[in-house]
């Protein structure tokens, strides 16, 4: 192609064309200089160590990432619960071996709060206790019929799906904020009441209310994920299975009994677990929503290790680190679980 010819060309284009092409010749340009300063690096690099010693190369940033901020904090939270104080730096903090265990288990009876030393600790374990039970009940219960509807050919499928999916994308303090907004003392909800000719109700001050809407919001925000992993178990189930069934007379709950259930419960149980180990560490939507009032009905474990290793005016980090370290141990155990059930699910 000759000059004449690529100036005609160029004369063709319009003035976005050109700056578009001036754009991405400049961005190619950069892209080739990285990769020829990286090919510089890696190649010597390559020759020293070989093809499966450069595995270990790419793999380091990841390593120095996990090391710095989860395996060196772990590290550093498990001696910070066996010393004692109110000094930050580890070295100003004295060992106090088991005193902060001891502390927590200082009780007559762990189901009277107030005969327990460390009293907080104990309403949060058994809020959290009552969270659990509730929250995850209610959850698979409903993602387990939401996932059963959503598998029906129904009309507009994808949206209802797109939409019952959709709470999971929202950040927790998110949805926290605009349920608080609707649920405060002069927030929308009461609004509607009033205006309807009735009296505004005490949703987030009274403890009754204040439990049923944080279990609710957390089932609302949360449930769209668990949904998605049955509609998966449920879709894998071979169609062979129903066809069988119809040709037996079986009817819909006989099928369902007989054949979806059984054919889920692996993946029911992976649920039940994921559900589980979330529900017990739940802190971002009620920590905005309730702050773990009115009083301490809505103070759960996480926000007890918070407040009292960082909120409290008198900051107790081993007595938070020891509190955590039981709240891991837990943790561990239902992971363990989780192992297991996939390993059965993974065999069957």
């Amino acid at each position: 192609m000759t000059q004449n010819t690529l100036k005609a060309k160029q004369r063709r284009l319009s003035p976005w064309q050109i700056l578009s092409q001036a754009i991405a010749n400049f961005f190619t340009t950069i892209f080739h200089g990285i990769i020829n300063l990286m090919d510089l690096i890696m190649h010597p690099l390559q020759d020293r160590l070989g093809v499966r010693g450069m595995a270990y190369v790419f793999v380091l940033p990841n390593l120095l990432i996990f090391g710095i901020f989860i395996l060196l904090p772990m590290l550093l939270n498990f001696y910070y619960a066996f010393t004692g104080g109110t000094n930050l730096f580890p070295q100003d903090r004295p060992f106090v071996g088991m005193e902060n265990i001891n502390t927590i288990f200082s009780c007559e009876s762990i189901f009277d709060h107030n005969s327990c030393r460390e009293d907080l600790f104990w309403r949060a374990v058994f809020n959290t206790l009552f969270f659990v039970v509730f929250q995850v009940s209610i959850m698979v219960f409903m993602a387990l019929i939401t996932a059963l509807a959503l598998n029906r050919q129904i009309i507009a499928r994808g949206f209802f799906r797109s939409v019952f999916f959709y709470p999971v994308l929202l950040s927790p303090v998110v949805v926290a904020l605009i349920w608080k907004w609707i649920l405060q003392q002069d927030g929308l909800m009461n609004a509607i009441i009033v205006s309807l000719g009735g009296e505004k109700l005490p949703f987030l001050i009274n403890a009754q209310w204040a439990q049923v809407w944080v279990i609710f919001i957390s089932v609302w925000a949360q449930m769209g994920f668990f949904t998605l992993i049955l509609l998966a178990g449920l879709q894998a189930i071979p169609g062979e299975f129903y066809e069988a069934a119809a040709i037996d007379g079986a009817t819909g709950w006989q099928t369902f009994w007989g054949v979806t259930l059984p054919l889920l419960m692996p993946t029911m149980f992976v649920v039940l677990l994921l559900s589980l180990i979330r529900a017990v560490q739940v802190f971002d939507q009620v920590f905005p929503f309730t702050g773990g009032g009115p009083g301490t009905t809505t103070l759960y474990m996480v926000q007890y290790i918070y407040s009292t290793g960082f909120s409290n005016q008198t900051k107790e980090y081993g007595l938070a680190a020891a509190a955590s370290l039981l709240m891991a141990l837990c943790l561990l155990m239902l992971t363990v679980l989780q192992l297991r059930a996939g390993r059965s699910s993974d065999i069957a």
